[in-house]
């Protein structure tokens, strides 16, 4: 425990977790509620310039619940440090490498003996975290419900606003040819239809509201289109939270978005 971002973890999800590295040097935070009965988890990425210990008490609430947690700093952040990676221009090169290393941080969950169950395995995150878990979606996955929080899966509308009024919170200059091969809304053919809870702040700055209003319009017709319920889909948004750019969390409607992500996880779950 030489961290010292993992002292400040509240004891009673401290007692309960396990500071590793998976797949080689992807760094990860497990925890689990009894670390010998099989329970689903969630595998989340947390968003740019952050580290996986960033906001325990979601992974407190989902322990609570008896739900375990595989959070993983993306590349270049947290324990894996190269603040490159933290600037807006380097945002497709973090989600493009952590979509290619999902699937071996799940390999890795097999040296657990079964303790997180591979039948009940979700996945999220949010902002940079997020976009990685719409694009993995695109493909085929073992997962069975999403949540994902301040992101969006229409990266050419983030990028490339068809709206000239549209107030873009990345002003970066991107390659469309590379948008284009990390955008969700450009793959959804591949998206299989599971239950998906998008939380956001309406005055979101950074991940303009629209841009993800657009992508969830476009994903509740793919599921139709695939014979699924598009009510397998839900949005939940916040006003007036107070948080940094009304993107970095909820503020003061934090415990309530918390609640409600932990309350539908435990739903898809069946707990």
């Amino acid at each position: 425990m030489s961290d010292a971002r993992f002292t400040k973890l509240p004891r009673a999800l401290e007692d309960q977790t396990r500071i590793v590295t998976l797949a080689g040097d992807v760094p990860a935070l497990l925890a689990h509620p009894d670390w010998q009965t099989p329970a689903p988890a969630v595998l989340w990425m947390h968003g740019r310039t952050v580290s996986k210990e960033l906001d325990p008490g979601r992974y407190l609430r989902w322990l609570r619940a008896g739900i375990a947690t595989v959070a993983v700093d993306l590349p270049g952040h947290g324990a894996r440090l190269d603040r490159a990676h933290h600037g807006p221009d380097k945002t497709l090169d973090t989600v493009e490498q952590m979509v290619g290393e999902i699937d071996p941080v799940l390999g890795a969950l097999d040296a657990y003996d079964g303790v997180f169950d591979p039948a009940r395995l979700a996945i999220g995150g949010m902002s940079a975290g997020g976009m990685a878990t719409l694009r993995r979606l695109c493909d085929h996955h073992p997962f069975v419900a999403a949540a994902v929080e301040g992101t969006t899966g229409d990266l050419g509308e983030l990028y490339f606003p068809t709206d000239p009024g549209t107030d873009r919170g990345w002003p970066v200059a991107h390659d469309r040819a590379a948008v284009a091969a990390l955008d969700p809304a450009a793959h959804l053919d591949g998206f299989r239809p599971i239950p998906v809870l998008a939380l956001h702040n309406e005055g979101d700055a950074i991940v303009p509201i629209a841009t993800q209003r657009r992508f969830l319009d476009a994903l509740r017709e793919h599921y139709q289109r695939s014979g699924a319920d598009p009510g397998l889909i839900e949005l939940r948004t916040f006003s007036d939270t107070g948080a940094p750019s009304e993107h970095a969390g909820f503020g003061r409607a934090a415990n309530e978005a918390k609640n409600t992500q932990t309350a539908f996880l435990s739903r898809v779950f069946g707990r």
